[in-house]
């Protein structure tokens, strides 16, 4: 685990049990806005959740609270998680640095869907100042409601793994993953 203080990081968890799978979600400053919507979402719908925060628009670093959520879904606290922050693309960087984490950011619900049937993706990212509140809520909804397809697509995921676990041991350069196992 990643040795990070998370003093300043405020306020304290807040947890919603409702139905179904636990969900974490997590933003920056750049996402409070959005995350505070789907927030609303998840309570009308019912839906148990986490916020990890942060409460405010007063500026914070993303990596915080992205190591928060990937740590819970690598864990298995959480089953998905959902991080925001200004494009999603600092939120999707860091989370996908956690073993075991599919995390992808989503612009439109075609992504969304095709990320759960073929990545079996357990974080979604979103943009806060990039996708609008009904898209989002649209891309979050089919996210969650989408399964994994298996099939073939469990093939890459096996690869996915396997480059995980030998990046662990780092390779010495020019050697690939991909041709050891050719």
């Amino acid at each position: 685990m990643i040795n990070i203080s998370f003093e300043r990081l405020q306020p304290a968890l807040t947890r919603e049990k409702g139905i179904g799978m636990d969900i974490w979600i997590g933003n920056d400053h750049g996402g409070y806005d959005l995350k505070r919507r789907i927030v609303d979402y998840f309570s009308d719908k019912g839906y148990s959740f986490t916020d990890v925060g942060t409460n405010s628009e007063e500026s914070v670093k993303y990596p915080y609270y992205a190591e928060k959520v990937s740590t819970a879904v690598a864990d298995g606290l959480a089953s998905k998680g959902i991080l925001i922050c200004a494009t999603g693309i600092g939120m999707s960087i860091i989370a996908n640095k956690f073993k075991g984490i599919r995390a992808a950011l989503c612009t439109s619900s075609y992504m969304a869907k095709v990320t759960r049937l073929h990545n079996d993706s357990n974080i979604l990212c979103l943009g806060g100042q990039i996708t609008g509140v009904r898209e989002a809520i649209d891309i979050v909804g089919i996210w969650l409601s989408t399964g994994f397809e298996g099939g073939r697509h469990s093939i890459s995921l096996g690869l996915i793994e396997s480059i995980e676990d030998e990046l662990l041991t780092r390779l010495p350069f020019g050697e690939s993953v991909m041709m050891k196992k050719e």
